[in-house]
């Protein structure tokens, strides 16, 4: 298979030349959109890895002469994490993904592997969505209310831990309601620009600001009739608020800089890894808007409160990362069975999903083993056996509560790595496999101040 690296970095592209040169790759560079198009013009290219920022043009001019001299040429944008938005733009003009920076290479060769791969047969298709229920009591009670709550209108709040797969219950909500035949539109909060947000929820005309270049439809309208899922509602912008809940109640919506309102039936079903009540109480967040809200709530437990859904839930990733890189692996090694339970979970059901996904990919054979696990995750692992155990000993009671040795020991692994990383926090959570607000709510549970 022939890649074409395109990136004005000239060291990051000999580095990610010689990775993929060893895995057995025929690999060009490029430094710049006119280098680029010169090997695209005389050379036949499976994938084109470019970067989004180039010096000349930008990584969709990259993609758009890549298309245009063979429309079978995957292209994957590789993006720093501001450009994220931009990088989901251009998988809608036919880019085939986006890793973002700074690049991880396994993440690389899944993407160059999903790209590239023939289209599955029926038996080995997956579906865009798959559900899977648990069997512990606390599993068990969310699809009950899932079944209770999906054929009416009512909005609902679904609360949980970063990870815990609050969109995957959203999810199947919509398609277990009357709307599941219409459209289901996710947004996520926490990454709207404050001064898009607006813009991204009702839409805005040419024009209406600096960089509407065309009229754009907002996320009311491309939900008309389904459902719309507004995912870290608590970090939307206090002033959005006001617009959100108007648009709710009178089920109308005016796009930025328009003039008309447009009618629409939307149900809204929202997510927050925080207490909402919390946030209305400290000012952060509009209390007529949490009542409109909360109509009905769903919380879900993090993984680590319900530990007869990991075996479940870690074949089921096993099953998908087989399907999705073409791989046979066909369970795990006893030594991993222990790790995975005696981990907290910090990351949830997407921390899970993503060490068994990593693992399939590196795994030679047809098991799962240690060498496989991330090195982070080996070494939070011992550090939260240690201070589980710290915790027993201390506490003078064999009896003592378990989620409060769970919670010490959750506390004390926060501390070490946080220490670890000398108190970086944008570090230490991305080790802990949560994000810095996750964090920082830890941190004020847990009294832990740096």
């Amino acid at each position: 298979m022939r890649i074409l690296v395109v990136d004005d970095d000239s060291t990051f592209c000999m580095m990610l030349e010689s990775f993929l040169k060893k895995r057995d790759f025929e690999v060009d560079t490029a430094f710049s959109f006119t280098e680029a198009a010169r090997l695209i013009k005389n050379q036949s290219y499976q994938v084109v890895l470019t970067d989004y920022r180039l010096p000349e043009r930008s990584g969709m001019d990259v993609l758009r002469e890549a298309k245009q001299r063979n429309s079978n040429t995957a292209v994957i944008m590789m993006t720093g994490y501001a450009d994220i938005r931009l990088a989901v733009s251009a998988i809608k003009q036919g880019a085939s993904d986006y890793v973002a920076k700074p690049i991880n290479p396994d993440e690389i060769l899944a993407a160059i592997g999903k790209a590239t791969e023939p289209v599955p047969s029926t038996e080995r298709q997956v579906q865009p969505f798959v559900f899977v229920e648990g069997d512990s009591q606390q599993s068990v009670e969310v699809q009950r209310f899932i079944e209770v709550v999906a054929p009416t209108n009512l909005s609902v709040i679904i609360q949980g831990e970063s990870g815990t797969g609050k969109e995957y219950v959203a999810r199947r909500i919509h398609a277990c309601s009357r709307r599941s035949n219409r459209p289901f539109v996710a947004i996520d909060c926490g990454a709207l620009p404050k001064e898009l947000a607006t813009s991204e929820l009702f839409g805005h005309v040419r024009g209406a600001f600096t960089g509407a270049i065309a009229d754009k439809q907002g996320c009311f309208e491309a939900a008309n009739g389904g459902t719309l899922f507004l995912d870290e509602i608590g970090n939307l912008p206090y002033d959005v608020q006001v617009n959100l809940l108007r648009a709710i109640q009178e089920r109308r919506v005016k796009c930025v800089g328009g003039n008309r309102e447009t009618p629409v039936d939307v149900r809204i079903i929202v997510a927050t890894n925080e207490h909402l009540l919390d946030m209305v109480n400290s000012g952060e967040f509009r209390e007529d808007l949490f009542h409109r809200l909360n109509e009905f709530t769903i919380r879900i437990a993090p993984l680590r409160e319900r530990p007869s859904d990991l075996r479940i839930f870690a074949e089921q990733f096993l099953v998908l990362a087989n399907a999705e890189l073409g791989k046979d692996v066909r369970g795990f090694a006893p030594e991993v069975w222990e790790r995975f339970t005696r981990y907290a979970w910090p990351g949830n059901l997407r921390e899970l999903k993503n060490i068994i996904r990593r693992a399939v990919l590196l795994e030679q054979t047809d098991t799962v083993g240690e060498r496989c696990l991330p090195e982070e995750f080996l070494a939070a692992n011992c550090t939260a056996t240690t201070a589980l155990g710290d915790a027993s000993r201390s506490s003078g009671h064999v009896d003592e509560d378990l989620r409060q040795m769970k919670e010490r020991a959750e506390r004390d692994l926060i501390v070490a790595t946080l220490e670890r990383v000398r108190y970086n926090k944008s570090k230490a959570a991305s080790l802990l496999k949560i994000d810095r607000k996750t964090l920082y709510n830890k941190m004020k549970q847990y009294g832990i101040d740096y």
